[in-house]
């Protein structure tokens, strides 16, 4: 990968990971569906009048709506079953090892023993994060963001299937198809009372968490991981998101008082390590080749 792209991974991560803390935020003010809901419509209004539709079919387009989609409401249902933001940024992160596995079997594109290796490693970090979390989420919780993970992993590879698209259309698309179905599910689960009552009573803090997700994690966050899923196997694209935990176990601990004990400082660096085996050191081998010739 080209150091350009190194950046803009890690910087999507930053932005990753400090939503945990914002999707916290945002659960204070409104129910997990109409938060999701809210979340799509300010990000496709008003672009989604002056955006043209993505050149792909409608069953594809339908598809990646449907999973970008659910991997939120797991995620903030999850949350407000008591997941912790700290827990929830490294449960969701097992997407990249779904990503791996279907990739595998519906890409064809197999994993590397390197690639393996820094995931284990990887993966042994987010193990001990999760066991030093002791009570912090229930059972609920947890099944619920793993199955988030999931979805995310789906969509990770429908949108490498999409191929070369706008991939900013894409995503105001996809936020709009989302949008009003997720307003008429959350009047019918969550009901009109407690909608009407949420938006009415919408502080600042609220209308700000809202605005950061739907155009720092989505808009942004989703457009330049599109773009990299277009340039790069989606197994190595995905790999980059396991630093996700890091930024968010450190926002939740600057911000909304989680400890951080040496356990996790432990579990960071071999998550780290991990993604230095999965992607830094292959890019910096491919930079020296550059030079060479």
């Amino acid at each position: 990968m080209s150091p350009q792209h190194i950046l803009l991974a890690i910087m999507v991560t930053v932005i990753w990971g400090f939503n945990f803390v914002v999707i916290h935020w945002g659960l204070g003010d409104m129910p997990p569906l109409l938060l999701s809901a809210m979340r799509f419509l300010v990000a496709a209004v008003p672009a989604v009048f002056f955006v043209k539709r993505p050149n792909i079919s409608w069953g594809a387009l339908a598809a990646i709506t449907f999973f970008h989609v659910s991997q939120f409401n797991l995620l903030f249902f999850g949350m407000s079953a008591g997941l912790s933001a700290g827990i929830a940024s490294v449960v969701i992160q097992l997407q990249a090892f779904f990503t791996v596995l279907l990739a595998a079997f519906w890409l064809g594109e197999k994993p590397r023993g390197r690639q393996l290796i820094g995931m284990a490693l990887a993966f042994a970090g987010m193990t001990i994060i999760a066991l030093s979390q002791g009570g912090s989420g229930t059972a609920l919780g947890l099944a619920l963001t793993i199955f988030g993970g999931l979805s995310w992993a789906v969509t990770n590879i429908f949108m490498k299937q999409a191929g070369s698209i706008d991939m900013f259309a894409l995503l105001i698309w996809v936020a709009a198809l989302g949008a009003l179905p997720m307003l008429g599910v959350s009047l019918l689960v969550e009901g009109p009372d407690q909608v009407v009552m949420a938006l009415a009573n919408l502080t600042w803090s609220g209308a700000a968490s809202i605005a950061f997700m739907a155009y720092g994690a989505t808009i942004f966050g989703f457009g330049v991981w599109g773009l990299l899923l277009h340039h790069y196997q989606a197994a190595r694209v995905a790999s980059f998101s396991l630093l996700v935990p890091v930024f968010g176990m450190a926002s939740a601990a600057l911000l909304l008082g989680e400890r951080f004990s040496a356990d996790k400082m432990t579990a960071a660096l071999l998550v780290l390590a991990g993604l230095y085996l999965v992607v830094v050191r292959k890019s910096a081998a491919q930079l020296r080749s550059t030079k060479r010739a």
